[in-house]
């Protein structure tokens, strides 16, 4: 479950979800420890891929069309280097509706909670 806590600051709410990338990013060491030949070179295509999707999103000269291709295919690298990483963690969370509804209010009352602090410090 997602548990969104107030930056230490309080003005922010914070979804940490570091613990949920942890695992993936353990699987691709082993992985590539396992075969670096063949996860490195996932990792050039996806590097590649994503320069593409960077570059059509930035220009002026792309057009749309260009823009859903790249960023396709760099859907399509970065799912095959996640098949190569079947980490139980997953990094989509599906959350029932009892779920859901508990974290958005949760959420709804960390940002009325910074609503509150801010609009009374700004009118003192």
């Amino acid at each position: 479950m997602i548990a969104p806590q107030l930056t230490a600051d309080g003005r922010m709410v914070r979804l940490p979800l570091t613990e949920r990338v942890a695992p993936v990013l353990d699987e691709l060491a082993l992985a590539y420890a396992q075969d670096p030949a063949a996860v490195g070179t996932l990792l050039l295509a996806h590097a590649a891929a994503v320069v593409c999707h960077d570059h059509a999103v930035v220009s002026d000269d792309a057009t749309d069309y260009a823009r859903a291709v790249t960023a396709a295919e760099a859907d399509g690298t970065r799912e095959a280097l996640l098949d190569e990483c079947p980490a139980e963690a997953t990094l989509d969370p599906l959350l029932g509706p009892d779920e859901a509804v508990t974290l958005a209010t949760r959420l709804t009352k960390h940002a009325a909670h910074i609503r509150h602090r801010t609009n009374r410090s700004a009118h003192p």
